[in-house]
C-alpha cells in the first residue's frame, strides 16, 4: 500500500500550513500511526475513502464521527445544492432555520427553545456564557472534551491562568468527587457542563446524581452531546440514559459532514441571550441547515440508528471474540455505535508499541480505525464491512504474535482436520 504522494503533500503542508505542522507535534491524542496512514484523501462515499495515492479504506473514523449516514449521502447533498443555488449566504434568516430547530424540539428531551451556530465550540461556549447570564454567578465545572476556548482547551499555553481560575472539574463516575467542588464553592458555580461519557459508561444513578446534585446547588446542567447527539439515540444520551439536561449542546452527526451546531433546552436560559453578545456572521448561512435538516429528517424516518446499532454490535461482538481466541490483554469497550479497543499491556510503553504493531496491520489490511479516538459507525456500513473489519483485526493480533508482544503459544491453533 503505498502513501508516497501522501507523504510528499504532507512534508509541503507541514512549510506553509500551521495547523499541518502543529499535527504531529502538540495533539498526541489525535495521532495515528506515523508511516503507516495516509494523511491526505480524495474523496469519499458510503463507508469509503480514498487517499490521495489511490487506496480504498473502511472507515471507522468518519470524520471524527461528524458523518452518520455515510460519506457524500446524496439526499443530505442535494439538499444543499439546492438551497447554494437559491443563494445560501444572505444575511437575513431563510426558512430552513426555522424548519430545522422546530424539528429538533420535536425529539431533543427538554427542549424548548434552540439557536443555530457553527462548531461545538460555539455551543459549549454559548451554554457557558448563557448560564452565567442567567444565574449571575461566575464558576463553571467541566468534564470531558468541551472544545478549544480558554475556559476548557486541554493545553494552557496561551491561556491567561485567570481564564482557567474559575473552572473546576471531578472524576466522572465518582459524586464524591463532584459534592466536594460544591461544597468548596458553595452559592458560586453557574453550569456544570460534561459529556454523557466518553469511552466508560456512566456508572448505574450517576447521571441522576449528577442531575439532583445540579439541581439542590442552583447549578445548570450542560449535557455537551456533540459526540452522542443523533448516535445512541435521535435524542442523544439524554433519550438513551432518561436523565434531561437544562441546556444541551448537538453537533459532529447532526448534519452529516456539514459544519453545524445547535444549543438547545429551556427556554427561559435561551432567553438570556436577549442581553448576551453571541454572533457571527455565518451564523445565518443556511447551506449547514439544509444539511442537518435532511440528516435529521432522514434519521427520523427510516431504521439509521437501528441499523448503527446492529453494525456496532457485530463488530464488538467479532472483537471480543478475537480478544478471547488470542488471549490479548485488550478490552473491547464504548457503546456499540461508538466503539474502540482498550489496549491493557501493562503500562503506557507496552500499550503504545502494542498498537503501533497492531494498527498498523489494521491499516495494510484498508481498514481505518483511529488508534487514539474511539470508532464511529455509519448507517452505510454493511455486514460484509464489518467481516472485513473483524478479519484486519485479526491480522492485528496475529502481528502482536509475530511482534513478540503476545506469546506465541498463544497462536490459534489448527483443528486436526487442518481447518
Amino acid at each position: 500500500m503505498g502513501l508516497d504522494r501522501s507523504f510528499a503533500l504532507d512534508r509541503r503542508a507541514e512549510r506553509i500550513d500551521a495547523l499541518a505542522a502543529k499535527r504531529k507535534k502538540v495533539i498526541a491524542a489525535d495521532q495515528m500511526i506515523e508511516g503507516h496512514y495516509p494523511v491526505f484523501a480524495e474523496r469519499a462515499h458510503g463507508a469509503h475513502f480514498w487517499d490521495v495515492d489511490g487506496n480504498k479504506y473502511l472507515d471507522f473514523f468518519l470524520s471524527y464521527g461528524t458523518v452518520v449516514l455515510g460519506h457524500a449521502d446524496p439526499d443530505v447533498d442535494e439538499a444543499v445544492v439546492r438551497e447554494i443555488r437559491r443563494g445560501f449566504a444572505v444575511g437575513l434568516m431563510k426558512p430552513v432555520q426555522s424548519e430545522l430547530i422546530a424539528e429538533l424540539l420535536e425529539f431533543v428531551p427538554g427542549a424548548e427553545m434552540g439557536m443555530l451556530l457553527k462548531t461545538g465550540s460555539d455551543a459549549t461556549g454559548a451554554a457557558v456564557r448563557l448560564s452565567r447570564a442567567f444565574t449571575g454567578r461566575d464558576r463553571v465545572v467541566r468534564w470531558g472534551y468541551n472544545g478549544w476556548h480558554d475556559w476548557c482547551a486541554q493545553w494552557d499555553h496561551g491561556i491567561p491562568a485567570v481564564s482557567r481560575a474559575l473552572v473546576d472539574s471531578f472524576t466522572y463516575n465518582d459524586l464524591d468527587s463532584l459534592r466536594t467542588v460544591f461544597a468548596r464553592h458553595p452559592g458560586q458555580i453557574a453550569c456544570l457542563v460534561m459529556m454523557p461519557f466518553m469511552i466508560e459508561r456512566p456508572a448505574p444513578g450517576f447521571l441522576e446524581g449528577v442531575r439532583e446534585l445540579t439541581r439542590e446547588h442552583g447549578t445548570l446542567l450542560v449535557f455537551d452531546e456533540i459526540r452522542s447527539g443523533f448516535r445512541l439515540a435521535l435524542g442523544g444520551a439524554q433519550e438513551y440514559y432518561g436523565v434531561t439536561a437544562d441546556l444541551v449542546t448537538l453537533s459532529k452527526a447532526f448534519a452529516n459532514g456539514y459544519a453545524i451546531s445547535a444549543l438547545t433546552g429551556r427556554a427561559d436560559v435561551l432567553r438570556t441571550l436577549e442581553r448576551v453578545h453571541i454572533s457571527s456572521t455565518y451564523y445565518a448561512n443556511a447551506d449547514a441547515m439544509a444539511a442537518a435538516l435532511a440528516t435529521v429528517r432522514k434519521l427520523r424516518g427510516g431504521d439509521h440508528l437501528k441499523r448503527i446499532w446492529r453494525m456496532g454490535e457485530r463488530l464488538q461482538d467479532g472483537l471480543r471474540s478475537l480478544t478471547a481466541e488470542f488471549g490479548a490483554p485488550v478490552d473491547v469497550v464504548g457503546h456499540p455505535p461508538m466503539p474502540f479497543l482498550d489496549f491493557r499491556f501493562g503500562d503506557g510503553d507496552a500499550d503504545q508499541r502494542a498498537k503501533r504493531s497492531f494498527y498498523a496491520a489494521t491499516i495494510r489490511e484498508g481498514v481505518f480505525l483511529h488508534p487514539n479516538h474511539h470508532w464511529f459507525i455509519a448507517a452505510a456500513t454493511t455486514d460484509d464491512d464489518i467481516d472485513r473489519a473483524v478479519g484486519a483485526a485479526r491480522r492485528g493480533f496475529e502481528a502482536l504474535i509475530a511482534d513478540g508482544l503476545l506469546p506465541a503459544d498463544r497462536r490459534p491453533r489448527k483443528k486436526e482436520d487442518g481447518t
